[in-house]
């Protein structure tokens, strides 16, 4: 009797608590945002941010208590990271590889001219950069080239004395010694990957798993939604598994249009990626994700956005497909160009970053007003999403709407501060608490 008495009492007490404050999320952000109408038009909106570089000790600016500091000036578009165990950085200095047959004709020209304007136009510079150490101003010690010569690089991986480098036609493997400042020996092809002279989304990402078993490899669509054919999207718009021991290749999750930084869930050891959407449906679609990828999972593309939102504008339809269509777990608005992606595991942070997760977005071009241009932060608990983003890394863009630099590639690195890799900028920034010793090894 006493103990329902007390489980009374305390279903009453619960009943008078009151209720926690719904969370708030930025439109085109979080679990279940809202998805308008597509709107279509004949000609597509293109509002491209012009370049205009950060000028002398000009930065972006950060949250609240952290320090933002140049790592490294004067890169040639510097586009992704990695940080190698011994606290050396690696950055991918690279463009895109010709491809005389992506976006051709009218709309085409107009599109790399809009594109050169916001400064992704250029030859690639086909090298992986090494800096090391860390002085009193926070920037790196040396710099050295690591390894010229390559095919638009962009993803690495170590796995043991093995560093992986995804070429934007093939995955390369270089034997690795710590403390190196230079590979010298070419590179053995271990996988090709999707190509060709259309290759519309080049970037090629790798990942290795927690075990070092497996490689995963992203490879983006070929279109925006199916326009050059269905045949030229075969082994597209996937992430690939690739097991180390065998070198068999197999497609791991499908539907995915263009997937780009992934990472390994801290807690759960779960495989996320950041992955770019589609363009001309308005404004508001369709938003950019992140994801835990599921094994065997097919996440719409392109015949569906958002779970079983059917595209209309591509034939033939495959509802069979659309049915399976998974929904992403996490939007992350519309046109932001979300790319980079790194979970935050490491001490120097306040405690409420850690096991949440850092988005580059590097910044819309179909889209009034723009979107993105920024480094959002988005907590995490149980495995999961819990919260709405937080701006961390921001003023890329200024009240003229120019661009002084676009986020692409995040890092922590051995210290635990964010670096960020900035293409227009052409600088890496370092973003570390205020109170820090910035000086290191």
């Amino acid at each position: 009797m006493q103990a329902a008495l007390a489980a009374l009492i305390a279903f009453a007490a619960l009943l008078a608590a009151p209720l926690a404050p719904a969370q708030s999320y930025p439109t085109g952000y979080g679990p279940n945002p809202a998805l308008p109408e597509p709107e279509r038009s004949l000609i597509p909106t293109v509002n491209v941010a012009p370049v205009d570089a950060w000028q002398g000790q000009d930065r972006p600016r950060s949250a609240p208590g952290f320090n933002v500091t140049a790592y490294a000036r004067d890169l040639d578009h510097p586009r992704w990271l990695y940080t190698l165990p011994n606290g050396d950085v690696l950055v991918a200095e690279t463009n895109a590889p010709p491809k005389p047959d992506d976006n051709k004709g009218i709309k085409g020209a107009i599109l790399r001219h809009e594109m050169k304007k916001a400064g992704a136009a250029g030859a690639s510079a086909n090298r992986i950069t090494l800096l090391r150490g860390l002085d009193a101003s926070g920037a790196a010690s040396t710099r050295s080239v690591f390894i010229q010569g390559l095919n638009s690089p962009f993803g690495m991986a170590l796995v043991g004395d093995q560093l992986y480098v995804a070429d934007t036609d093939a995955i390369l493997r270089f034997p690795y010694q710590p403390g190196a400042i230079s590979i010298h020996t070419p590179g053995v092809k271990v996988m090709d990957l999707p190509a060709g002279s259309i290759n519309h989304h080049w970037t090629k990402n790798v990942v290795a798993s927690p075990d070092g078993k497996y490689l995963y490899v992203t490879v983006g669509s070929n279109s925006n939604v199916g326009e050059n054919g269905i045949e030229a999207e075969t082994g597209r718009a996937a992430i690939w598994q690739l097991e180390l021991a065998t070198s068999k290749a197999r497609l791991y999750a499908t539907g995915l249009r263009n997937a780009a930084g992934m990472g390994w869930e801290p807690q759960t050891k779960t495989l996320w990626a950041a992955v770019n959407e589609r363009d001309e449906l308005g404004n508001d679609l369709v938003p950019d994700y992140m994801t835990s990828v599921r094994e065997g999972g097919f996440y719409g593309w392109p015949y569906s956005y958002f779970g079983q939102h059917v595209d209309r504008r591509v034939a033939p339809q495959k509802p069979e497909l659309v049915a399976k269509a998974l929904v992403p777990d996490y939007a992350l608005g519309a046109h932001t160009a979300s790319l980079g992606l790194a979970f935050y595991d490491a001490g120097l942070f306040p405690p409420s970053y850690r096991g949440g997760v850092f988005i580059g977005q590097h910044g819309s071009w179909n889209r009034k007003p723009h979107s993105g241009y920024k480094v959002v932060f988005v907590p995490f608990a149980g495995g999961k999403p819990s919260g709405p983003p937080q701006d961390f890394l921001f003023g890329y863009l200024d009240n003229s709407g120019k661009a002084h630099g676009r986020p692409v590639g995040v890092a922590v690195d051995q210290q635990g501060a964010l670096l960020v890799a900035d293409d227009v900028g052409n600088i890496i920034w370092r973003v570390a608490p205020s109170a820090t010793t910035t000086a290191g090894k």
